[in-house]
């Protein structure tokens, strides 16, 4: 029986070289924006670093000793991420971020809506009155590109609710996913209530009625273990740079059968077959949604990423975060402080809830009365404190609980219980700075 890793979660930090440098006046930095960008430890950040010292070259192209190594490399780091997030190679396809896969996603419909792909593609084709569902709680990266989708193929966007306590409202959900219903797209994770979506009931729903569905995975990766192909979920999008890893890399899973027959959306070289002044024909999947040169250092230090947390655990994760989220939660008590999504008497964050408490992670959205979200932040910072402020590409969600902009403390595997304390203590100082 293998005994899990006991971990230092102080120790850890040590790892993050951005978190030992001094802020504000020489304060310590307390970073509380992890749902946002995470810090890089030096795994992520040797290994992009090797790639450029040691393997720099274009990936399957070139026939020399570098090419070869950059080859191998990349591909590696390929299976390290499929094997993280439960998949097969073939599943995981490079992209610039979650937001490209997500558009990959929803122009490849549009393409098969044009005709595009010919018969195989004839399943992902939308026509005018077909439906596609999407949630109040979308980034608006999970929900711009479905707008767009249906002004170019006649759809209609319809959408699931909000519970007052930032929770999905499924009351209607058989009235709204309906025989229409074409795409369900939805958050694992909102970015803003750091809420856990009901997927099992949502993928059930979709396929009730034959619906693909796309899982917009950004804030569920770097907190809990996740398997999509457990989940049931036909595509799902992650970005590499909230998962400890680099910018500009991020990873599209779509079930293998389901990206060998959708149309691609870049086209040029690296994802051809024969190309003559007519036509062209394209090689499978990935490679097909992977058209010019590749982020390959960027993907690189993605799998060393995937590696580095396995050697953690999620479960580990999982647990640390749970402990990080009841101690987030506490600003609940400060007079004042309005927290948007589930608070701490939510039976779900005290663990009462599906999964053993694992509908939550710490991601805590609040604001406070009487003073803008920006000045929160600006006096957060004057303390070393960083947290993200503004509407955090969720304005519906923002609409429907009466707020224009919020302040959101997300924490992630370095921040300690004493950092929190320090937050809570600065938070509670926020309204009395403006005389209130």
């Amino acid at each position: 029986m293998n005994t899990p890793p006991v971990i230092d979660w102080v120790a850890l930090r040590d790892q993050f070289p951005s978190l030992a440098q001094p802020v504000r006046n020489g304060k310590s930095l307390i970073y509380l924006d992890a749902a946002a960008a995470a810090q890089k430890p030096w795994a992520v950040i040797d290994a992009e670093r090797g790639f450029y010292e040691r393997t720099n070259a274009a990936v399957h192209r070139g026939a020399h000793y570098l090419a070869e190594q950059a080859t191998v490399a990349f591909e590696s780091a390929r299976a390290d991420v499929a094997a993280f997030i439960g998949a097969d190679v073939a599943e995981v396809v490079w992209t610039s971020s979650a937001t490209a896969a997500l558009n990959t996603v929803a122009y490849a419909f549009g393409n098969a809506s044009l005709g595009r792909g010919g018969a195989s593609s004839a399943p992902f084709a939308l026509r005018p009155g077909d439906e596609i569902v999407v949630t109040e709680a979308e980034h608006h990266a999970n929900l711009i590109p479905w707008q767009e989708l249906c002004a170019r193929t006649g759809a209609v966007l319809r959408w699931l609710g909000l519970t007052d306590a930032g929770r999905l409202d499924l009351s209607n959900l058989d009235q709204i996913i309906t025989e229409r219903t074409r795409i369900l797209a939805f958050g694992h994770v909102s970015n803003v209530t750091g809420a856990l979506a009901p997927v099992a009931d949502l993928v059930a729903a979709a396929r009730r009625v034959g619906a693909f569905t796309v899982l917009d995975a950004c804030q569920s990766v770097p907190h809990l273990p996740v398997d999509f192909r457990a989940l049931g979920v036909d595509f799902a999008a992650f970005g590499g740079h909230k998962l400890y890893g680099p910018t500009g890399i991020g990873v599209l899973y779509g079930r293998k059968e389901l990206l060998a027959a959708m149309p691609p959306v870049f086209t040029g070289g690296s994802m051809v077959e024969v190309v003559t002044m007519d036509s062209a024909t394209y090689v499978p999947p990935p490679q097909r949604f992977e058209a010019g040169t590749q982020p390959t250092a960027q993907a690189i230090a993605l799998g060393a990423a995937a590696r580095w947390l396995g050697e953690i655990g999620m479960a580990n994760i999982a647990t640390h975060g749970r402990a990080m989220t009841a101690e987030l939660l506490k600003i609940a008590e400060i007079p004042g402080v309005r927290i948007i999504g589930p608070g701490p008497g939510d039976s779900n964050v005290q663990g009462g809830g599906t999964a053993a408490g694992l509908d939550r992670v710490p991601v805590v959205t609040f604001a406070v009365d009487g003073v803008h979200a920006h000045d929160v932040g600006q006096v957060l910072d004057d303390a070393g404190i960083a947290v993200r402020v503004g509407h955090h590409c969720a304005q519906p969600l923002h609409r429907r609980f009466g707020v224009a902009a919020t302040a959101r403390a997300s924490a992630s595997i370095t921040t300690t219980p004493k950092e929190i304390a320090t937050f809570h203590e600065a938070l509670t100082q926020v309204r009395p700075f403006f005389g209130l």
